[in-house]
């Protein structure tokens, strides 16, 4: 099996060999995306086998059963966060699993729709919704939030340093228009921006963009949750793997997976996170700020 053209798995190789997940065993790949770890994992698995593939999108589900198709294990799909981590597998009666994976990420199906609103690259609406089923997109944020509660969110999901004058800017322009696109957005925040600061690496936008995003989807108080439901599925011996694409997710991540080996819970794998090679980041850009983290229950 190969995996999905349209999306590549990030540090497939590593995540592979750190989950280490026996043939015959059961697996959960709690962020299912396109599938393209899945593939692998369910390869690992092989007939005996069993695969619980979760994802928030619907979209994402279907175009991943497609994928996972001609998986030999069984491969059961469930929409959901991975802070439904408990109830999924309650449903299924699986009480333990040998591997967790999730994979932070959003999925090259997700960035690449304009009508997402993920990405500012392609004019679309300000949507940014994991769950489209959800009420609330980021346009509703914007235009309902007071200025005050905008910068909070700002500086504390994105590390915008300007906070406050983004946050002013949005509201100063939502007096005279509606902002309901990508692309009116994000250049609201260049406008907001002192000269010169535009000149980084990353968008002026980006942060801003992410802020909103992890606000709207509610990402790192159910990541939270959702580590510690993954905590009381795996079973003696069993791997959680975790990839992280910002600080503020891997903070999390670092900090559960240290307190748990300091209760004896578990052993961590990684003393530093791993990240793409030099080679992976040329071929797979996306992949660039990814961080990989791995612990053992004790056996």
């Amino acid at each position: 099996m190969t995996c999905p053209k349209q999306h590549t798995p990030v540090m497939p190789e590593e995540v592979m060999a750190l989950l280490n997940l026996p043939a015959g065993g059961t697996a959960i790949d709690a962020t299912l995306g396109m599938g393209g770890h899945a593939v692998l994992m369910a390869t690992r698995l092989e007939a005996q086998g069993h695969l619980i593939g979760i994802d928030r999108d619907r979209s994402s589900l279907a175009e991943a059963k497609k994928h996972l198709s001609a998986a030999p294990a069984r491969v059961d799909f469930r929409q959901g966060n991975f802070s439904d981590l408990g109830r999924i597998v309650g449903e299924l009666k699986v009480l333990e699993v040998d591997g967790i994976l999730m994979d932070l990420g959003l999925s090259s199906f997700q960035l690449n729709n304009a009508q997402r609103g993920f990405s500012f690259q392609e004019d679309g609406p300000l949507d940014m919704r994991l769950d489209p089923d959800h009420n609330t997109s980021v346009a509703d944020l914007v235009k309902k939030l007071p200025e005050a509660e905008l910068a909070r969110i700002i500086a504390d999901f994105g590390e915008e340093r300007f906070a406050r004058q983004i946050a002013k800017a949005i509201v100063q322009m939502r007096a005279e228009a509606k902002i309901e696109r990508t692309t009116q957005l994000a250049g609201i925040v260049l406008r907001a921006l002192p000269h010169g600061y535009t000149r980084g690496r990353i968008h002026p936008a980006t942060r801003t963009f992410q802020a909103l995003r992890i606000a709207v989807n509610d990402e790192l108080a159910s990541l939270s949750e959702g580590l510690e439901k993954g905590r009381a599925l795996l079973k003696p011996g069993g791997r959680m793997c975790v990839i992280a694409f910002h600080s503020l997710e891997d903070r999390i991540v670092k900090g559960k997976f240290r307190r748990w080996a300091e209760e004896e819970w578990g052993t961590i794998l990684t003393k530093k996170p791993l990240q793409p090679t030099e080679e992976e980041c040329v071929s797979n850009p996306r992949s660039r700020s990814a961080k990989l983290r791995a612990i053992q229950r004790t056996p």
